[in-house]
């Protein structure tokens, strides 16, 4: 399917006329460098950072495209994905006017971020078994509706949603269909990326908080149609990554054979975890992950929850949200801290005298 991304747009967005940076205004090597105001001397730091780092980071781009295999001009890089999901509700929903579908349970910025831009929220519960209904879904949308959010692996269920319903959205929706893959490495299921080239309303977001073990420098991904990608450079910060990011980015994903032991680990230690957990008496059900974390129904969540805290393990509490009453979301830790953890719920019910 494709559709006119231009006419998507919000009209101050299709004419606006971007902040031009200095990096951006001049290309190419130069020893003296007098155009953008920086501090001349250096920095006060073993390595310097007074001067802008590169915009479009061009370099971390590159060594995404070698990995991924999409064109640098199908890539956006943003402050985490978060950035990205705040850039596609300002490009693309009018304040007050248009409105986005979102399928709860899942990844809660979606929504934070439609409430700050003042977008409309149309909920779509899953299924029982966590996929899409399809046909209420169809029903929800309408002619102000603009992008639906899917977080495949989901979050905080770890399952996959079916990936023939995502492509009915996809070739029936006159809008944006964003395709979170935060976990997508720990999953069976192949990327929607492969996708890009005939879908240009797919947006498939990605990070490099989870499987490569770099949250701390907050690198997200989109991949999508060069018009949707131009349009998220057009209205980004001018340097919305900053060069020690971009850097040590760059010199992780020189470790692709590292990272790849990482996530078989994780996803055994998910297998085991799983099992043993099946044992205990206070577990009623642990959902099917495909991510690296798992959803457990429990006895007394909330109780457990805290129980846990007070031995220095924390967890996520889940029990309020729709579809996930009774569960904890566990994150797949290493051998060690999984091991902890099954001690401590194997201990629970003598701390309370059961």
């Amino acid at each position: 399917m494709t559709i006119n991304i231009q006419n998507l747009l919000r009209d101050n967005i299709r004419k606006l006329t971007p902040y031009s940076s200095a990096r951006d205004e001049f290309k190419g090597e130069a020893s003296i460098l007098l155009d953008a105001n920086e501090n001349a001397f250096g920095s006060p730091l073993p390595v310097n950072y007074n001067r802008y780092p590169d915009p479009l980071q061009l370099n971390l781009k590159e060594k995404v495209r070698q990995i991924k295999g999409v064109p640098t001009e199908h890539i956006f890089v943003g402050n985490g994905s978060d950035e990205a999901i705040d850039l596609l509700l300002r490009a693309f929903c009018r304040p007050g006017i248009d409105n986005i579908i979102i399928v709860p349970p899942t990844y809660g910025m979606y929504e934070v971020s439609a409430n700050i831009n003042d977008v409309l929220i149309k909920r779509v519960p899953l299924t029982t078994e966590f996929q899409l209904d399809l046909n209420s879904i169809a029903e929800t949308i309408d002619e102000n509706s603009k992008i639906i959010f899917i977080c495949s692996p989901n979050n905080p269920t770890g399952n996959s949603i079916n990936r023939a319903d995502i492509e009915t959205l996809l070739n029936n929706f006159n809008g944006i269909v964003v395709v979170d893959e935060a976990y997508i490495n720990f999953a069976k299921q192949r990327s929607f990326i492969q996708e890009l080239t005939e879908y240009n309303n797919l947006v498939v977001l990605q990070t490099l908080s989870k499987a490569w073990g770099l949250a701390g420098l907050r690198i997200g991904m989109a991949f999508a149609a060069r018009d949707i990608i131009d349009v998220l450079n057009k209205i980004k910060p001018p340097y919305n990554i900053n060069e020690a990011s971009q850097t040590l980015a760059i010199q992780a994903l020189e470790n692709v054979d590292e990272i790849n032991t990482w996530i078989k680990t994780t996803v055994r230690e998910r297998e085991k975890l799983v099992k043993d957990l099946s044992t205990l008496p206070l577990i009623q059900y642990i959902y099917p992950s495909e991510a690296n974390f798992i959803l457990v129904k429990m006895t007394t969540p909330r109780e457990i929850y805290k129980y846990l805290v007070e031995l220095g393990i924390i967890v996520r509490d889940r029990s309020s949200v729709i579809l996930c009453e009774g569960c904890l979301r566990i994150t797949i830790g290493t051998p060690e801290e999984n091991q902890q953890l099954l001690h401590a719920l194997r201990t629970y019910p003598l701390v309370n005298g059961q």
